[in-house]
C-alpha cells in the first residue's frame, strides 16, 4: 500500500509510503491520498491530521517522473484535479487542521502538498524546492499560485525559475515553516503541536481554518462580514458554553466537538 492511514485519539496520520522512490506520487498513490482526505472529511471525530513521508530522506519528491501518464503539458494543466497535487494543495472542502511533518526533501508536488497544509514542522535537514522548470515542466498543481502567497514574491519567483532548494531554516525565516528542529526531535515537536491543537475546541479550529481559507483574498472589512457554516457551528456549539464554564470552574475543558 502506497499510503498508510491510521487514526488514534482523534488524530489521523497520513504517510506516503514509497521511500525507495523518495515518496514520489504516482497515479495509484494519488488516488490513495484522495481516498484518505475523503475519509477524513467524512469523520468529524478526527480533529487533526499529520501528513508525512516514510523514511528520513524525503517528505515527497513530487510527481513520479518514471510513470508515463501519456498527457501533454497542456493536457495535464487542463485535466489537473481541482484539489491540487496530492489532493491537498488546493483543497477547500477539508476543514480539519493538517500538520505537515517535513522529514526531508519537499520538492515539486511535495512542496505543493506542504503549501496545502496549515502548520509546517520541519527537520533541520529538510529542503524545499519547485524544480519543475529544470525538466521542462511547471508547478501547475498549486505551486505557481500558492508559493507567491506564502513567501515574498521575489523569493517565490527565484525558486521557481532556478529550481534552487531552500533549507528549512530559510523557509522558516520567510514564514512558510512554523518550527525547525533537529531530525531526532521531529516527532516530539509534532506531538507538541498536536497536543496544543487537541487543547483547543475542535469546532473553533475548523472555523479558523475555513475563515482563513475563504477570506484571505478579501479586504478586512469584507472578510469580517463573511459567515461560513463552520463559524456559525462554532459560535452555537455546546463546546462554546463548555469553554466558558471550564474557565470559570478553573478546570480543563472537555471538548465534544458539538
Amino acid at each position: 500500500m502506497s499510503v498508510l492511514f491510521e487514526v488514534s485519539n482523534h488524530v489521523a496520520r497520513v504517510t506516503i509510503d514509497r521511500p525507495t522512490r523518495m515518496n514520489a506520487i504516482d497515479s495509484a498513490t494519488s488516488l490513495a491520498l484522495e481516498d484518505a482526505w475523503c475519509r477524513i472529511e467524512q469523520d468529524p471525530d478526527i480533529r487533526c491530521v499529520v501528513l508525512t513521508g516514510a523514511g528520513d530522506r524525503a517528505f515527497s519528491a513530487g510527481a513520479d517522473l518514471k510513470e508515463n501518464n501519456g498527457l501533454s503539458g497542456v493536457d495535464y494543466w487542463t485535466a489537473a484535479l481541482p484539489n491540487g497535487f496530492g489532493g491537498i494543495a488546493l483543497r477547500k472542502s477539508l476543514t480539519t487542521p493538517v500538520i505537515a511533518r517535513v522529514n526531508g526533501l519537499a520538492l515539486g508536488g511535495g512542496l505543493e502538498m506542504v503549501l496545502g497544509c496549515d502548520i509546517v514542522i520541519a527537520a533541520d535537514t529538510a529542503r524545499f524546492g519547485l524544480p519543475e522548470a529544470k525538466v521542462g515542466n511547471l508547478p501547475l498543481a498549486g505551486g505557481m499560485t500558492l508559493l507567491q502567497r506564502a513567501v515574498p514574491r521575489n523569493i517565490a519567483v527565484g525558486m521557481m525559475m532556478t529550481g534552487r532548494m531552500a533549507p528549512a531554516s530559510e523557509m522558516a525565516a520567510y514564514g512558510l515553516v512554523n518550527a525547525v528542529v533537529p531530525a531526532a526531535e521531529l516527532d516530539a515537536e509534532v506531538d507538541r503541536w498536536v497536543a496544543d491543537l487537541a487543547a483547543s475546541a475542535p469546532l473553533c479550529l475548523r472555523a479558523i481554518k475555513a475563515t482563513v481559507r475563504h477570506t484571505g483574498h478579501l479586504p478586512p472589512e469584507q472578510a469580517q462580514a463573511v459567515s461560513t457554516p463552520e463559524l456559525m457551528a462554532a459560535l452555537t456549539s455546546e463546546d462554546s458554553d463548555e469553554g466558558t464554564l471550564a474557565f470559570r470552574e478553573k478546570r480543563p475543558p472537555v471538548w465534544r466537538g458539538r
